[in-house]
């Protein structure tokens, strides 16, 4: 039973028409979870980025952070690794953003314990006590990335989920924590 709101519905919201190949997908995948050359010089300077606007209390400082920050490359991995039931991918994606999380971590505490600005401000608060709307944000930011990433024209979808899904900003926080001795900041935050 082939009704027309059935192939209404089918055709406003068929996602084949414009997909990238597959070939091409793996590619950016495989491309975007290692983390040497590029991927680990923007990561270094997302880190401090990130960490300058927790310092300073700024929000714009802290979006642009979320956006050139390479971490969504290893998620991504995960995710994809995950939906292609490709065990290797998962675990490589894992590795490489345990890597990036320990390496955004000890270079925040790093920045933070150089810093002469000491106070936590608003930004950094923010950070220290999430909900379960952040995982709600999270989970629809990443259902519109997977959508994103696959499609000829990425748009301003890539962009969104960078900052929805942003990891940046709560690992500085956790180094922040972890440079000032504020555990419950550093727990939180994590």
């Amino acid at each position: 039973m082939d009704l027309p709101l059935i192939r209404w519905l089918r055709a406003r919201f068929d996602l084949n028409h414009d997909m990238v190949e597959p070939a091409e997908i793996v590619a950016d995948v495989e491309a975007g979870i290692a983390f040497k050359g590029t991927n680990l010089w923007v990561l270094f300077f997302a880190i401090l980025v990130a960490s300058v606007g927790l310092n300073v209390n700024s929000t714009a400082v802290i979006i642009g952070a979320m956006l050139i920050s390479p971490l969504m490359g290893p998620i991504v991995g995960v995710g994809f690794g995950a939906a292609t039931s490709d065990v290797a991918l998962v675990r490589r994606g894992l590795k490489n953003l345990a890597i990036a999380a320990g390496l955004s971590v000890l270079v925040s505490a790093l920045y933070f314990r150089l810093t002469p600005l000491t106070d936590a401000g608003s930004e950094l608060l923010a950070r220290t006590q999430p909900t379960t709307w952040d995982v709600a944000i999270a989970l629809f930011g990443g259902a519109a990335g997977a959508i994103g990433f696959t499609r000829r024209e990425v748009g301003n979808v890539m962009p969104g989920v960078s900052i929805a899904t942003a990891l940046m900003p709560p690992l500085c926080t956790a180094g922040y924590g972890l440079a000032t001795a504020h555990w419950s900041f550093m727990a939180g935050a994590f």
